[in-house]
This record gives C-alpha cells, structure tokens and sequence, in this order.
C-alpha cells in the first residue's frame, strides 16, 4: 500500500502590515518624546553655560580691579579685559585678562553695567537671555546666580 501524503500548508511567518505600522508607530512615538525630553536639558545646559561665563567674567573684573584701583566704565565694557581702554579713566596696570570676549550661548555678547541698576554698589554682568533683549524677564545675570 502506498502511503498518501498530507497536503502541507505553506508557512506564512511574515508580520502582517497592521503590525508593522503598529510597530512604527510606536517606535515614533518613543523617538518624539525623547526629542521633547532633550530639548528641554539642552535649555537648561544653556544657562549652567551662563552661570559659569559670568561667574568666570565676574573674576577677571575682579582681578582688574585689585590690579587698576577701579572697574572699567561701561563705556569700557568687557573690552577693557581683552585690549587696553583708549577712555578715561587710563588703566594704571593693564594686562589682558581674557583671550576673548565671550558671547553667550545664544550668540550675543555679556552686558555690562558699571554701576549697576540691580547692584547700584557693585555692577550688574548679564546674558540678555534667548530673546536677546536687556531688561526682560529672561535675563541672567550676577545678581540670580
């Protein structure tokens, strides 16, 4: 007797296209969050940036100063850290205390105020903030660290 052989169904182990765009959509979904997750540390990486630059700013003014007798005017600015002041009052012993002029990190330079409105005894150094506006509620400055 000769054996009759069973008809095998073919094997279909593929995933379906609803599971598939289920899948996708998922994997979208964890991409998306984590993206709004980051662009919010990157927000507050920006202001620890802040925080440091003034905080390193605020040395070298103070190192001007024990070496001068006096804080560059904010006519001056933070120039007068980086290249001899061509104003009154004249540097008594002027060297460089920065390479550079540092710009935050939205790409514009620290604001100076000799005497400051926030510090009348002292002065005020600050980043205009995202905005780029002195005098809005975004700015960080000496006087919030």
């Amino acid at each position: 007797m000769k054996a009759t052989a069973i008809p095998r169904r073919p094997n279909h182990s593929a995933f379906s296209l609803i599971e598939m765009v289920l899948v996708l959509g998922i994997i979208a979904l964890l991409v998306g969050s984590g993206i709004v997750y980051l662009v919010g540390v990157l927000g507050v990486g920006k202001e620890t940036r802040v925080k440091a630059d003034i905080n390193t700013v605020t040395a070298a003014l103070r190192t001007y100063e024990t070496q001068n007798l006096t804080l560059p005017t904010t006519q001056q600015g933070l120039r007068a850290l980086v290249e001899m002041p061509k104003t009154k009052p004249a540097p008594k012993s002027w060297r460089p205390m920065l390479k550079k002029t540092l710009l935050d990190p939205w790409g514009h330079e620290y604001n100076y105020v000799n005497p400051g409105k926030k510090d009348p005894s002292g002065f005020d150094l600050f980043s205009a903030g995202p905005d780029g506006k002195p005098g809005s509620e975004d700015d960080i400055g000496n006087w919030n660290l």
